[in-house]
């Protein structure tokens, strides 16, 4: 049996993450290869704020690229500071939202040529978004490559005595489905200050809220 790309099972607990009536986080998991399993928190992206997205989006001083925007719910949120922002997201159904919500997406890669190059003042990588490709100082080279001077990345780090790590993973429903397996990676924020080295990027500032923790990150 073929399975399920990985677009297409995350397309279909997106539709399901917009009928509150009906959604429970609990049917979608990301499956890694020794076993463990994460609950893929869809609801929470689909809504319109969590908690700890204050800080980061009050952090947005000007032009925005929102990397793996997913249903845009920052994207929004930055629009509404009167700034430019332009979402960013290779899956059709989460750029659907995202418009519908009223925020300006396109559906592409972050490692695809893209509008701007060098001229964004702040590059936003949230909800997990820097497992992006598997390779962490690779995907904050390539972000950092995206900003003006002076421009900063702006990212999500898992909590301190987490393992950096690279590794492969699927989407699962409760249900036995499963998709084909993707590269991605976590960074815990006690690395962070070596990945962002080994990207040519600077730690400016590290600062946790309502139990996640982030990154402001620049060139030296």
């Amino acid at each position: 049996m073929t399975a399920d790309t990985a677009l297409e099972l995350y397309a279909e607990g997106l539709t399901d993450a917009i009928d509150p009536d009906e959604f429970s986080d609990a049917p979608w998991f990301l499956r890694y290869e020794d076993g463990d399993q994460v609950p893929l928190q869809l609801s929470h992206w689909c809504s319109d704020e969590i908690p700890g997205d204050t800080g980061l989006v009050r952090r947005c001083s000007g032009p925005t690229l929102d990397v793996g925007c997913g249903p845009g719910r920052l994207a929004a949120a930055v629009a509404q500071l009167g700034l430019p922002v332009l979402g960013l997201d290779i899956s059709p159904a989460a750029v659907r939202i995202a418009r519908n919500r009223g925020a300006l997406v396109v559906q592409r890669s972050v490692f695809d040529p893209l509008p701007g190059e060098g001229g964004w003042q702040h590059v936003l990588l949230a909800d997990g978004n820097i497992g992006i490709g598997g390779n962490p100082a690779r995907l904050l080279r390539r972000c950092g490559a995206l900003l003006d001077v002076g421009g900063t990345v702006l990212t999500e780090v898992d909590p301190p005595g987490t393992p950096t790590r690279s590794c492969v993973v699927r989407i699962e429903s409760a249900t036995g489905r499963s998709s084909d397996t993707f590269p991605w990676a976590h960074l815990g924020a006690d690395s962070v200050e070596q990945v962002a080295a080994a990207a040519e990027l600077a730690v400016a500032e590290l600062w946790t809220e309502a139990d996640r923790w982030f990154a402001s990150l620049r060139s030296p």
